[in-house]
């Protein structure tokens, strides 16, 4: 049998976050990374973007893992509802595992332990026909690991999140010579992170940003409250240390942080000097110079709970003149505008805003000269540029041509794109896609939400809504009462009377219209209505919201009642013609006829 490789491109580029991807070698198939990414505001109400589930429905009998990079919830955020439909093991490291079972349970508590395998940089794992094994890379948490598929065409690479600080500390530092060991086995192929491909300058060593926040907490003069991803374990490790340094305790807020900062010190990953960290009931007894207060927010996201803090709407912290605001956590481009909101309203409320992304060129993702380094020690035959938005994964593509690869060697890919291998011809090519459309999670539906309903919602967004209601008796063909008209979110009823009277006059004339010319339609009389008032309603007004007609009938229980009444007449003519005798127990028995 001849072999089969192909590449998968499930999710993760051309976006940022909802990283996963997958490598097919005949009929296995390893998935590398489940994560989900945080809507946008034009997914309106739309609580998490995870990938196309479609896709396990499909192969899900050929998927033998998911094997996990880190974890953020890019990396791990979809496998609660992966989990809660498909049995598949799931493989990481021992802090990405404890994190991916916090993660899991939060939505799926019957989830099995079983599933959970923990591996390290040292673990191989042979399959039928290909192998998996480890590296360890630099990124923001400890026991962050890239994948290296052992295929029959050479291996393929995936890094997840990582970037080179020759300073990191030992749990953070990526083995170049294990990259060196798995370039001379010849790369196929390196699907190798894009997020951070602009950046011309080199990432500030951690051991500078430590000393950075140090320096700002000896400097404030009151309170510091310090905005941070919950899983951005080496700034919260970087935090503990510059409060214990200048005289601070440390009080922290949030469920999820409180669990990933219990999980990583039992695990050994963060080291929390005794009485460093307070209660609540502590707060008011410490002086405001000996107070950090380590904010990250529900789902690990600080920007919000900072509002409400501003805003005096947090349950138990308010910010108030002398607060200095540390966000330790580099934003995306995509939330830059929340930031700068954000800070607008720190200022109202007394207090001052520090920005380490400002202060510090600091990233937990690869510089573009990161990138060409990895490309010269692995030296792969084909590059995948992912995670990223689509400008960085041409940024990437031509740092990748200027470090020597071939243009034709570079694919840029959208998700659910599908390379396949030609051994014959050694060259990838795309074949038939795989499923990799968004799967949007909106309270406890998943997938439920699609395109129409958001175009429905963006609609609501921008116009509103129309309603007209009327009620007809469709057999005397006639309108049995005035016509009652309201809006939400379109404009001012008090003053638009004289629209909305001339709206019920439309309603009136559009109904009588249809009794005259047309046979009666449910369907076909509240299409009319529709049309007739979108029409007036954007002649009027230049907008277009929502119409929503909605007809009744005063006659339905009457026509009810007589098809009750007749449908007893009938059964009566029947029992005439067959006496009924009514045995013992109450039975009616009917007699036929001889």
């Amino acid at each position: 049998m001849t072999d089969q490789v192909k590449i998968m491109i499930l999710s993760g580029v051309r976006e940022q976050g909802k990283d996963m991807f997958a490598v097919q070698v005949n009929d296995e198939i390893f998935v590398l990374d489940a994560g989900l990414k945080y809507p946008d505001s034009t997914l309106f109400g739309i609580d998490l973007v995870i990938p196309d589930l479609d896709f396990f429905e499909q192969y899900g009998d050929q998927v033998v893992g998911i094997f996990l990079t880190h974890g953020h919830a890019d990396s791990i955020g979809a496998l609660p509802y992966i989990l809660r439909q498909y049995d598949i093991p799931v493989f990481g490291s021992q802090l990405t595992i404890e994190l991916a079972k916090i993660t899991v349970k939060r939505e799926n508590k019957r989830c099995k332990n079983s599933l959970f395998h923990v591996i390290d940089a040292d673990t191989e794992i042979e399959f039928k026909d290909a192998n998996i094994s480890f590296f360890p890379t630099t990124h923001s948490i400890p026991d962050s690991l890239g994948i290296d598929v052992h295929t029959p065409a050479g291996e393929v690479v995936y890094t997840g999140d990582f970037k080179f600080d020759p300073s990191a500390a030992p749990k953070y530092r990526t083995d170049l010579d294990r990259l060196a060991e798995i370039a001379h086995k010849k790369v196929l192929a390196l699907l190798s992170d894009s997020s951070n491909a602009e950046a011309s300058l080199p990432n500030v060593a951690e051991q500078d940003i430590g000393d950075y926040v140090t320096n700002v907490f000896r400097n404030a003069k009151g309170r510091v409250i310090v905005a941070a991803k919950a899983s951005n374990l080496i700034r919260i490790q970087e935090v503990l240390n510059a409060a214990h340094k200048t005289g601070r305790r440390v009080l922290l807020t949030g469920r999820d942080l409180a669990k990933i900062v219990r999980t990583a010190m039992s695990l050994g990953y963060l080291t929390v000097p005794k009485g460093l960290l307070m209660r609540v009931k502590n707060l008011k007894e410490t002086p405001d110079e000996k107070t950090v207060i380590l904010e990250t927010g529900q789902m690990g996201e600080p920007l919000n709970s900072l509002q409400k803090m501003a805003k005096k709407r947090h349950s138990m912290i308010t910010i108030h003149k002398g607060d200095l605001v540390f966000i330790a956590t580099t934003p995306s481009h995509s939330v830059e505008t929340i930031v700068a909101q954000t800070s607008d309203l720190v200022y109202r409320a007394g207090g001052t805003v520090i920005q380490l992304g400002k202060a510090k060129h600091t990233s937990g993702h690869a510089t573009g000269r990161d990138l060409q380094l990895l490309i010269g020690i692995l030296k792969p035959q084909f590059l995948i540029p992912v995670i990223g938005e689509y400008r960085l994964l041409e940024v990437h593509k031509d740092l990748a041509i200027r470090a020597g690869l071939k243009r034709e060697n570079i694919f840029i890919t959208k998700n659910g794109d599908c390379l396949s291998y030609d051994f014959n011809q050694e060259r990838l090519y795309l074949t038939d896609p795989v499923p990799g459309e968004d799967t949007m999670i909106d309270g406890s539906g998943i997938g439920d939400v699609g395109n129409i309903v958001l175009r429905d919602r963006e609609v609501l967004s921008d116009d509103g809504i129309f309603i007209a209601v009327v009620t007809i008796d469709r057999r005397k063909k006639k309108i049995i009462a005035q016509p009652q008209v309201t809006s939400r979110g379109f404009v001012y009823i008090k003053a638009n009377q004289q629209l909305m009277r001339d709206s019920i006059e439309l309603i009136k004339k559009t109904i009588n219209n249809n009794f005259e010319h047309k046979k009666f339609d449910w369907t076909e009389i509240k299409q009319d209505v529709r049309n007739d008032l979108e029409k007036f309603l954007y002649r009027k007004t230049n907008r277009r919201p929502v119409v929503l007609p909605v007809v009744m009938e005063v006659n339905q229980n009457r026509h009810r009642a007589m098809q009750k009444r007749n449908s007893k007449n009938e059964q009566t003519k029947e029992e005439t013609h067959h006496p009924v005798d009514v045995n013992k127990t109450g039975q009616r028995i009917v007699k036929k006829d001889k």
